[in-house]
């Protein structure tokens, strides 16, 4: 696509990419613009892994995450677990205690060296949101009190 002249307003993004950045809201509270960032790496995650993948109609935005929580268990991404953790408690995807089944249940798959981490992060998601008053419990009820 050619960029629009400076003096003219750019085209509205095609429904990908609509669909995209409203996926990538609802999943992490923000989204990127590609049209701001060089490279064409941001433009495949927020068109394609987010506006086509993530919202196929076969799986729920937390089944997805869970699967997504499951892949970086394996891959020792801590930093990226701990962004998932946080958003599936925010949005009430995931009580405090299911946080740290999904720990218990993934120790015995990565093995213990890997869950440490793992385990470390979520205990600090579960911390900082506590502190805030936004850490859903077990028994009590989604959304705002």
């Amino acid at each position: 696509m050619t960029p629009a002249p400076p003096d003219e307003e750019a085209p509205p993004p095609d429904d990908a990419r609509r669909r995209g950045m409203a996926k990538m809201d609802e999943v992490y509270g923000f989204s990127v613009d590609p049209d701001q960032i060089e490279g064409a790496y941001v433009d495949f995650t927020v068109d394609h892994l987010f506006g086509t993948v993530w919202t196929r109609p076969e799986l729920a935005l937390r089944d997805r995450r869970l699967l997504t929580i499951g892949a970086l268990a394996a891959l020792d991404q801590p930093a990226l677990m701990e962004i998932q953790f946080r958003s599936a408690l925010e949005r009430d995807e995931v009580t405090v205690e299911q946080v740290r089944e999904i720990v218990v249940h993934l120790t015995h798959y990565v093995g213990w060296p890997l869950s440490t981490s793992i385990n470390e992060v979520a205990e600090r998601v579960i911390a900082k949101l506590r502190k805030e008053g936004r850490a859903r419990e077990a028994g009590e009820e989604s959304g705002p009190a």
